[in-house]
């Protein structure tokens, strides 16, 4: 069965964006987002929200006839394009680019996209994830955790009165800071036998 893995960056504070959707904190370079390419290239769609789905269809279809675009760049923009995306949006009425516009994140209509063959699943967005978070719907956090605090700006994780207890399964050390931490939901049974 697929699994679906939120990839997000973040700071060190907690926040993917700073104040109006500000991401220049971003240490994204050749490594990284080589790296990046390698995990998004073998997934079976990308998942959004409406507003990462925007930011990404306002730069990605084209970034590849941009001549200050990088190698890595040039590849994303082909991923990109090419994978099949679900925008989960109750305003959005139609998307481009081998995407299908949902209205609301359903546990069955998920479960069921889970057993079809193919690659995982990564979601995007902090709302979205929220969203799937609350369902219980996450398999994988792969949280990129780039060396600055920004202060302030939209948290990745919302509140919540739910815990998610999570086992580490991996780290790496990127050249410029960055931090991948992958963790998965650990089971009730696994939380209550390591406490």
């Amino acid at each position: 069965m697929r699994k679906i893995i939120l990839m997000m960056q973040v700071s060190l504070d907690g926040f993917i964006e700073g104040p109006d959707r500000d991401l220049s904190w971003h240490r994204v370079d050749e490594e990284l987002h080589s790296h990046f390419n390698e995990e998004l290239r073998t997934m079976g769609a990308f998942l959004d929200g409406r507003v990462t789905y925007e930011l990404m269809a306002d730069y990605w279809p084209t970034a590849d006839q941009d001549p200050s675009s990088t190698a890595p760049e040039i590849e994303f923009a082909r991923i990109w394009r090419d994978m099949p995306k679900i925008v989960y949006s109750r305003t959005l009425a139609e998307a481009g680019w081998n995407t299908e516009v949902v209205r609301d994140v359903v546990v069955e209509d998920i479960m069921k996209l889970k057993e079809q063959p193919g690659g995982d699943l990564a979601v995007g967005g902090a709302d979205l994830s929220a969203a799937f978070r609350r369902l219980g719907l996450i398999d994988e956090y792969r949280i990129y955790v780039h060396p600055v605090v920004i202060g302030q700006g939209k948290p990745l994780f919302q509140e919540t009165d739910a815990m998610t207890p999570l086992r580490l399964l991996g780290s790496r050390t990127f050249g410029n800071g960055v931090v991948l931490l992958r963790y998965a939901p650990e089971t009730a049974r696994g939380y209550a036998e390591s406490r």
